[in-house]
């Protein structure tokens, strides 16, 4: 196999540390978003894998922009306002699955992993690896596994949410 000519790449491109560092969170986020998408795919509903996937990485995407993008630019840096942004923009993308009939409320679950998942991706994108991990993991769990109680006691109805009080 060949081996590359450095003097064919431009001298603008160069990878360090921070750049290797960055690429791993991003590929971490990706894959933290396809663990938690991957169980609202299996479930047939309407954000799936590819779905978090983005939310997650893309969350973790503004992120590091906000604490990397304008390093030595003199500007006043706030990566809690990018923070804030992310979670207001997620929550609209995330009432956008919810659906409310005369009966009962769908959607919910979905809207808050997705909420969830933005939450994901920023712990990634500002380097909370453990805690990232650790919390898609659970949110795997408490979708993949807390799934009977919660359709037990959706049969069961609850005026709050269905609208209607059920008669026994």
């Amino acid at each position: 196999m060949p081996s590359l000519d450095p003097a064919l790449i431009p001298q603008y491109v160069s990878i360090n540390q921070n750049d290797v560092e960055m690429l791993a969170r991003m590929l971490l986020a990706f894959a933290l978003g396809a663990l938690l998408g991957f169980e609202r795919e299996r479930a047939g509903r309407p954000a799936g894998l590819r779905t978090f996937m983005m939310v997650t990485a893309g969350s973790a995407a503004f992120t590091l922009v906000s604490i990397y993008g304008f390093l030595d630019q003199g500007t006043v840096r706030d990566p809690a306002r990018v923070a804030a942004q992310i979670v207001t923009g997620i929550g609209f993308l995330g009432a956008g699955t919810i659906w409310r009939t005369p009966s009962t409320v769908r959607g919910l679950t979905t809207a808050a992993t997705i909420w969830f998942a933005a939450a994901v991706g920023m712990m990634v994108g500002s380097g909370l690896y453990l805690v990232a991990t650790t919390s898609a993991v659970f949110g795997f769990i408490c979708l993949q596994f807390l799934r009977s109680p919660a359709r037990r006691a959706s049969m069961r109805g609850e005026p709050s949410i269905t609208g209607q009080a059920r008669e026994e």
